[in-house]
């Protein structure tokens, strides 16, 4: 017997991928209105302002609920490189 077939929505038709998208198509808009506050980003909306990650995220998440959400620092600029070293495996021959 196969497993029942369950359609579901792919890429930005649902989550957090859809939420992503509007911030970034937002973007311009934006920056002119919250140039370097947090926003959190739900039904394709600004839900929430903050000055931080958790502020923004937090105050959303009271009003809407654990939904999908995308947030995000307002900013033109490119996200910093983080290095993060792989752990060295040492092993006894």
């Amino acid at each position: 017997m196969e497993p029942p077939r369950i359609d579901t929505p792919k890429g930005d038709e649902r989550g957090w991928s859809r939420e992503y998208s509007a911030y970034l198509r937002m973007l311009p808009e934006l920056l002119k209105a919250y140039r370097g506050k947090y926003v959190a980003v739900y039904g394709g909306q600004v839900v929430a302002v903050g000055d931080t990650f958790a502020d923004a995220a937090l105050a959303a998440y009271k009003r809407h609920g654990y939904v999908p959400l995308h947030v995000d620092l307002v900013t033109d600029q490119a996200p910093p490189v983080v290095r993060i070293p792989s752990p060295r495996v040492i092993t006894s021959h």
